[in-house]
């Protein structure tokens, strides 16, 4: 959705290392934000985000407007309906049905052999990885893995909102991880482990824990008692008013008995 940085940027170097032509598309999607305020808050730079992709050697930009995208009179929606309304399509009703719809529609009009996206968007990649096998889309989906900043926070366009206290404050999240990885290690069950790290983002004041969700790693549904296969930890804080999102995968604790 533009507002360009490195993390986007890593999707076009994997991009280039596997394609002949890479292709791009910015375009802030009015139909997976929950509020108007929401949207209209989103950063945007189209000038700086088609000079960084000129650079990268991009060869076509697509820049739609959302009289463009959308008919008038649009009916068809496109939605994984469970994946769509668990996690953090609870938190934010009508996201993913956005998100599903909008890709789709990009894929019909680019038609591409590969498309990338990042992980840090963790749901996001199941969600369109489910679309693309329930509609036989015939594109293959290359999640990259997240780009961080030197302090651990994910890169994301939503930090340009940030406050200089927020984001001082906002590792605090990828420091929850740290402690996850430990715990794991040490035999915790999923329960200890989102509790404690619930409390360590909850002891930072500018924090307002939204959802800190355990799940497997391939299916996203929950995990109970001991961990015995890979989780990702999907997290959704708010260093008011911006939301940021983070995830983390952990492999299961080897036996070495």
């Amino acid at each position: 959705m533009g507002y360009l940085h490195d993390g986007h940027m890593s999707l076009v170097r994997a991009a280039q290392a596997e394609n002949d032509h890479v292709v791009a598309s910015i375009f802030v999607n009015p139909t997976q934000f929950g509020s108007a305020e929401d949207l209209e808050k989103y950063p945007r730079d189209m000038d700086r985000d088609l000079a960084m992709l000129r650079d990268a050697g991009v060869a076509a930009v697509f820049t739609p407007t959302p009289d463009i995208m959308y008919h008038p009179d649009a009916q068809t929606i496109v939605e994984t309906t469970d994946l769509a309304n668990k996690l953090m399509g609870a938190l934010r009703p009508g996201h993913f049905r956005g998100v599903a719809t909008v890709v789709t529609k990009l894929f019909n009009l680019f038609q591409p052999d590969r498309a990338y996206f990042g992980e840090k968007d963790y749901q996001q990649v199941a969600v369109i990885r489910t679309m693309v096998r329930d509609l036989d889309i015939p594109v293959d989906i290359r999640p990259i893995p997240t780009v961080r900043e030197a302090d651990g926070l994910a890169m994301s366009s939503r930090n340009a909102r940030l406050s200089p206290d927020a984001r001082a404050a906002a590792p605090i999240l990828w420091q929850s991880f740290d402690m996850a990885r430990d715990l794991v290690a040490t035999g915790a069950t999923s329960d200890e482990i989102k509790s404690a790290i619930w409390t360590m983002i909850d002891r930072e004041p500018l924090a307002r824990v939204e959802t800190v969700d355990i799940q497997d790693a391939i299916t996203l549904d929950p995990i109970t008692g001991p961990i015995d296969r890979d989780i990702v930890i999907l997290l959704a804080v708010t260093f008011d008013p911006v939301l940021l999102i983070d995830q983390c995968v952990i492999p299961a604790q080897k036996d070495l008995t």
